[in-house]
């Protein structure tokens, strides 16, 4: 399944819709102006509350963290060690660990679990500017939270280069 999100939105306090790949409203990404931290949350097309975002305020790295339903389901941060590419880890709470590697801020990375594609999110499919797909590759993994990560490591990226 492969969704759309239009990238010139992207802000604290913007709000914005990402649409599935027939066009059709699938998930707004309500950002919560007016807080101290950067907030989220995921809603559906029904205005349902899917998934929390919120960065962590007291952490040595920049950390945000992927609630559901009020409990912790992930924290997402830059690994350490990553000289060429802009390289982050998602620990959910299960234990699972996901890597997500590339140019988070050109729009062209992955995110792998175990060396195996979840999702790709690229512009090159597309031709609308300010545009970029989320291709989710496994019919069994959760575009909800594929889309968190997304949300979470481009806010990462772009917050570490006006830093």
């Amino acid at each position: 399944m492969r969704y759309l999100v239009r990238d010139r939105l992207l802000g604290i306090g913007d709000d914005y819709w990402i649409e599935d790949e027939h066009g059709t409203k699938a998930f707004l990404v309500d950002g919560k102006a007016m807080r101290l931290r950067d907030t989220f949350e995921l809603r559906d097309n029904q205005g349902r509350v899917l998934i929390d975002i919120r960065r962590k305020m007291f952490a040595l790295r920049d950390t945000m963290v992927i609630e559901r339903d009020g409990h912790p389901l992930a924290t997402v941060r830059r690994k350490r060690l990553s000289l060429l590419r802009n390289h982050y880890r998602v620990a959910l709470t299960d234990g699972t660990e996901l890597d997500v590697s590339g140019k988070i801020l050109d729009r062209e990375f992955v995110i792998e679990y175990e060396g195996e594609l979840l999702a790709h999110i690229s512009r090159r499919w597309l031709r609308v500017r300010e545009t970029y797909g989320l291709d989710v590759v496994r019919d069994d993994a959760d575009p909800a939270l594929l889309i968190a990560i997304t949300v979470c490591v481009i806010n990462l990226a772009e917050k570490e280069r006006d830093d």
